[in-house]
């Protein structure tokens, strides 16, 4: 009996098998779920940016993308390399002079206008409709409200460059620039070409409305293109007059005669003496000019 608890005794203890709850598997699953949303949820830089900082020597072929400035210039247009397959044109404000704008190519870089929706959104009234909206093509760039699906149907708010502006509106700079509120605009390549500076597009409305403010009324700014336009006219008779007459006395210069004046030789009578202040006095016979003069 003595032997045989003492064989039970020296036996190892069997090991419990350790149990979960199904509330510890709920709470490990989601945790899991959650894991993976993050992970899914980061945004990578660039794929082969790791390949770039490795130092175990060995050049990727696609590591040598990421080691650059993220800007791509493409015929003139800059473009932001999203590291996804795509690029994107973003519009670039120029930066304030120093280092703070420079990235690790000792390159400036030029920062990028955040033109996200904030958050909490803003909802803005169509003009047009009377709908609500987040988010505006006219709104963002230009401060009208007027959402995208009246902005399409309507030719109004077309946009116009800012010397057809000035000559069909006959607007100054300082209209443009200085006048309160200044006119919003986006600048865009010129499409004639890329070496050229960039355009400025307005939108047509706020000019028209800006010309409206300027000279008072249509019927104002309609006289002062009249005006304009007589002058110019005159201005091109008299160009076409002078180019004639100068024509016409080339071609036959015996009838125009230039008028040239010679200097004139006086021609003095004879003198008359003054016995009180002792001179003498001679006057020039072909005109009335006289002379007085001491003899020694």
């Amino acid at each position: 009996m003595s032997a045989e608890v003492s064989t039970d005794e020296a036996a190892p203890p069997a090991e419990k098998k350790s149990k979960l709850t199904n509330a510890q598997k709920a709470r490990i699953e989601r945790n899991l779920a959650k894991a993976q949303k993050l992970r899914e949820a980061k945004l990578v830089l660039h794929p082969f940016k790791d390949l770039a900082s490795n130092k175990e020597g060995g050049s990727h072929p696609e590591a040598t993308l990421s080691q650059g400035s993220s800007v791509i210039k493409v015929q003139g247009t800059k473009y932001i390399d999203s590291g996804g397959g795509f690029l994107l044109e973003q519009p670039v404000l120029p930066t304030a002079s120093g280092t703070a704008g420079l990235n690790k190519s000792g390159e400036e870089a030029p920062p990028i206008l955040d033109d996200a929706i904030a958050i909490p959104v803003q909802y803005e009234e169509c003009l047009e409709c009377g709908d609500m909206f987040a988010d505006s093509y006219l709104f963002n760039n230009f401060g009208h409200s007027v959402c995208d699906k009246c902005r399409d149907k309507d030719e109004r708010y077309a946009l116009i460059t800012r010397t057809e502006a000035k000559a069909e509106y006959l607007l100054k700079d300082c209209d443009f620039d200085k006048r309160e509120p200044k006119l919003r605009y986006i600048s865009r390549k010129n499409p004639h070409n890329v070496r050229w500076g960039e355009m400025k597009l307005y939108l047509h409305l706020q000019i028209h409305q800006r010309a409206l403010e300027v000279w008072g009324s249509e019927e104002e700014l309609v006289r002062q293109h009249e005006s304009r336009e007589d002058k110019r006219e005159e201005g091109k008779a008299r160009k076409y007059n002078k180019k004639m007459k100068q024509l016409r006395m080339e071609v036959r210069s015996s009838i125009y005669t230039k008028k040239t004046h010679e200097i004139h030789e006086h021609e003095f009578g004879p003198d008359t003496y003054n016995e009180e202040e002792d001179t003498y006095t001679h006057t020039c016979l072909t005109c009335p000019y006289s002379e007085t003069y001491e003899k020694m």
